[in-house]
Parts: structure tokens; sequence; C-alpha cells
């Protein structure tokens, strides 16, 4: 197969009209054209615009219907179905969903895309000469976005994840901004190509963005508070905290600061939730097994 011509539009000639489509022609390339890939009224001879895509057995199939995708150009495509162990199909505007091979998501699949995620792709190849989706690069991000203006800081934005890692998460926002998300500023780590919304908390000089997850301090108590009580159900309702444990592990086991802590606990202290004794605090449903 000319793999150079897979994934890119041609004009062909129609050679010859079958029962269950067309056969098309360009040079030394035969491509079938299926009666559901015609979007128009075609005769033998006529030269046709098509998309071209491989089947199953490595055959040339065509579509007239043109995706904007192309190996030159990136745009958003929606996931369609997640396969573990291969990767996910998406959508890039024909019938034909294509391969985002896992050798281009995250190593962890409980951060890999789900059904109805979005990402920037453009069209490629592997080894063997199949068409893939590959994901944009950092470069090519760099390129695409648009230079954030100063009065932005402390806006909502929203856009999508393009990269994700423990330590933190890169998003393209609807308008184009980059930004990022440090750890600290999220409750869980994204899933590539998820849609979030989050607060701007830094304009920097290079045009990007830093974004926050977390609600405002005022806000944030009754989450903070509900992370704390997640854990002590996790925990069989005791954890070795209090108000006076050290803060560099408070963050590392609830990523808060030992303020906000304090603040969530006296939440759930008034609400007669929790107490506190012999260094430890505990559910008070559960405070008769202590």
């Amino acid at each position: 197969m000319n793999k150079d011509v897979l994934g890119t539009v041609q004009t062909m000639r129609v050679k010859e009209k079958t029962e269950s489509g067309y056969i098309l022609q360009m040079n030394d390339i035969n491509a079938t054209l299926h009666n559901d890939e015609a979007t128009d009224d075609i005769n033998v001879n006529d030269n046709i615009d098509v998309f071209l895509y491989n089947d199953k057995r490595k055959m040339f199939n065509a579509s007239m219907t043109i995706p904007k995708i192309s190996p030159e150009v990136y745009g958003w495509a929606k996931v369609k179905e997640v396969i573990p162990n291969l990767g996910v199909f998406v959508d890039i505007g024909t019938t034909k969903e294509i391969l985002v091979s896992k050798d281009d998501l995250p190593l962890y699949e409980n951060v890999w895309p789900v059904e109805g995620d979005k990402l920037m792709v453009k069209l490629g190849y592997d080894r063997r000469g199949r068409l893939l989706a590959l994901p944009a690069t950092e470069g090519i991000i760099e390129d695409e976005r648009e230079w954030v203006p100063e009065e932005f800081m402390n806006q909502q934005v929203t856009g999508y994840v393009y990269f994700t890692s423990r330590e933190g998460t890169a998003l393209l926002t609807e308008e184009y901004y980059r930004g990022f998300i440090h750890h600290t500023e999220r409750f869980e780590e994204p899933r590539l190509g998820q849609y979030v919304e989050g607060r701007v908390i830094d304009v920097k000089d290079d045009g990007t963005i830093n974004v926050s997850l977390r609600p405002l301090k005022q806000e944030s108590i009754s989450g903070d508070a509900e992370l704390i009580l997640n854990h002590l159900k996790e925990q069989d309702g005791v954890i070795p905290f209090n108000d006076k444990s050290d803060p560099e592990d408070i963050r590392g086991t609830f990523n808060i600061s030992k303020s906000a802590f304090k603040r969530a606990l006296g939440r759930l202290m008034k609400q007669g939730l929790i107490e506190q004794h012999n260094d430890q605090t505990f559910l008070k449903a559960n405070n008769d097994q202590s």
C-alpha cells in the first residue's frame, strides 16, 4: 500500500460501478467507494475528490465526506470508543473512526480519555503504515495558542486537557490560551481530553496562565471537609491527624494547606461529625470502636 496518500484527499477517476459502490483509480492506485460513502450522484469516468483510508485488509477505501483533520492539519476529535490495551477511537468527521494508539496515551489507563472527551489530533501512520490519529505535542500547542491578556486574571476558563501527569495538567482553553494546573490546584488528576472548568490564578509573562480547579477559599471549606470525611471512611473512621499535625504531612495526604485543613476540621466538629483525642481524628459514628 502506498501510504503517502493514506489519510489525504485525492482526485480520482470513477473506473466502474459495482453492486456495492464504485471502483476509483488514480495512477496505479485503486480504491473502493461504498454506496454509503457517496454524497453525490456520480458516473463512470467522473473525477471526484475523496478521502482515502484503509480497511482491515489494508485495502484503500474512499469517502466523499472530507474531514477537516489531515496529516498537515490538527483539529479536535471526539472520543467514540475506548479499547483497553489498544487505545481510543476518535471521530474525525467521516464514517471511519481513527485509532489513537495506547503508545500516544498516558501510561495509566485511569487517566485515558473516555467517550465524549476531545483530543487535538492530526493524521499519521504507525510503523506498519496504518492510519492513526496523533495527539498534538507541546510544540504544536505553542504554535496554536493565543497570548493571554493581563485582564484575564481571576476569570473563569474552560477547555480540554492535552497533557496530564501527577505533577500537573496542561489544557488549551476555548480561547486557545495555554493553561497549567499544578497538582496542588486540583482534587484529582484529570483525564487526557477531559473538559474542565477553572479559575485563572496567574497570568505569566510568556502569555500563558496558571489555573486552579479548586474553589475560592471562602467556598472551599465544604469541599475540603468532604475530602477529610471521605478519607476517614476509607481509613475505618480514624486518621492520625489533628489541628496540630505537621503541614507537610497534611499536604502530602490531603493536598491542602494546614490552614484549610484546620478550617475543615472546625466545620466538621461544629456539625458533630468528628471528634479528636490522642492526636487522632475520629468519625463520631465509629467512636465506640476506638
